[in-house]
């Protein structure tokens, strides 16, 4: 199997590509590879090339798309997943494992209980380390496609997003066992195949009250067993779980 890199650029057989410049230094100063040397390239948007190496040195790598290849099967059910924004590098791990799973789109929310400000992601750039952790969990586990990673919102806008179906249908909000009345154990949900859907994953500390009667106006609220799972965790639990019932899996 060829190395694979991430080429924004690459459309069809033939092109002469620049690869970005972190791929481009990978490519020479990691693998060492050198003109004539094969590689794989994938666009993000689902296309995959066979490729060879053309130029790599101080004025960049450049390679040439040979034939198209064929990428890895993107899921049917395309997910959004609306996760709350953990602390630290916990939500580096969740945007590496839900691009590694197949989630089509990450939007980072805001709620009453996350320890960062919309103000401190953008200053610490969060949104563009997303972005590139997603882009090396994709080259990983063998994806074309890149999850489009949206700006953090604010909880009160994810369920206005909802409420006007900007964001797919069915929402299925996951809650901690007890948070609520009006429950739904995931083993228990009767899901037939959908084109899309929305997944909401709270912060540390779970979900307050009035976000899950708000969120109730728009969501199915959705239990894990009878355990309360880590905020970092139930990312991969929930979408394992419902891309399973989908038969993704």
């Amino acid at each position: 199997m060829h190395a694979r890199f991430y080429a924004p650029d690459a459309h069809a057989p033939g092109d002469l590509v620049t690869l970005p410049e972190d791929e481009g230094e990978h490519l020479t100063r990691v693998l060492r590879l050198k003109p004539g040397d094969a590689l794989r390239v994938f666009n993000g948007h689902g296309s995959e090339f066979d490729a060879i190496v053309d130029q790599a040195g101080t004025r960049g790598v450049r390679v040439r798309l040979h034939a198209v290849a064929q990428a890895a099967p993107e899921p049917r059910v395309a997910i959004t997943l609306a996760q709350a924004v953990l602390k630290g590098d916990k939500m580096d791990d969740v945007v590496r494992d839900a691009t590694m799973l197949g989630v089509a789109e990450i939007q980072p929310v805001i709620t009453s209980r996350t320890e960062v400000t919309r103000a401190a992601l953008a200053k610490g750039a969060r949104r563009d380390r997303w972005e590139r952790i997603a882009i090396s969990s994709a080259k990983q586990c063998g994806r074309a496609t890149v999850p489009r990673l949206f700006e953090p919102i604010n909880f009160d806008e994810l369920v206005e997003s909802l409420g006007r179906m900007l964001l797919p249908l069915p929402a299925l909000m996951l809650v901690e066992p007890g948070a609520a009345t009006e429950t739904t154990p995931a083993s228990e949900l009767d899901l037939s195949p959908q084109r899309g859907a929305t997944v909401l994953v709270g912060p540390e500390g779970g979900w307050t009250p009035p976000e899950i009667e708000r969120g109730a106006s728009v969501c199915r609220l959705i239990t894990v067993g009878g355990r309360t799972l880590r905020a970092d965790a139930m990312c991969v639990v929930a979408l394992s779980a419902f891309f399973t019932m989908w038969r993704e899996f």
